[in-house]
């Protein structure tokens, strides 16, 4: 009987502003992450993400390749991000030339176990808890459902 090959989670070679807190265990590498920013226990975020300053990520979230997030946003417990869309009827497999990028605004809430495809999402925006975000949001407001559609519109800042 062969022995398992053990990988531990951790955190490298991560661009930190100031204040930025991580709670262990978490696997975060190769990222950027602004100012007094937190990452609780059991996320996951990959090389290449972008996340601004004040952000608040909490527990078991998963950031693949290719996302951005803007400032002061909140992402849930349990939120997913994807970037392979299995555009020729399965994964990728490693062809990175079909994954998709995600952008997420400033000031964008994501709800307990929403699920985001790749997508556009401006400021000022709600993202209902198990919601799944299929296509870009260009208007503030409230998100809710599979797929997620607009709830309710939010008064202007």
């Amino acid at each position: 009987m062969n022995a398992p090959t053990l990988l531990k989670a951790q955190v490298r070679d991560v661009s930190a502003g100031v204040g930025v807190r991580i709670v262990e265990p978490a696997n975060v590498y190769e990222c950027e992450l602004g100012d007094h920013c937190f990452v609780g226990p059991f996320v996951e975020i990959q090389k290449g993400v972008r996340i601004g300053a004040r952000t608040k990520v909490q527990s078991h979230a998963f950031i693949c390749e290719l996302v951005e997030i803007g400032a002061d946003c909140f992402i849930g417990h349990g939120v997913m991000f994807t970037n392979d869309l299995f555009a020729k009827g399965g994964p990728a497999r490693g062809d990175r030339s079909l994954w998709k990028s995600t952008h997420i605004g400033d000031r964008v809430s994501i709800g307990s176990n929403a699920t985001l495809l790749p997508v556009k999402i401006c400021n000022d925006v709600v993202i209902g808890a198990g919601a799944v975000v299929t296509r870009n949001i260009t208007e503030p407001g409230v998100y809710a459902g599979n797929p997620a559609r607009l709830v309710r519109k939010l008064p202007s800042l």
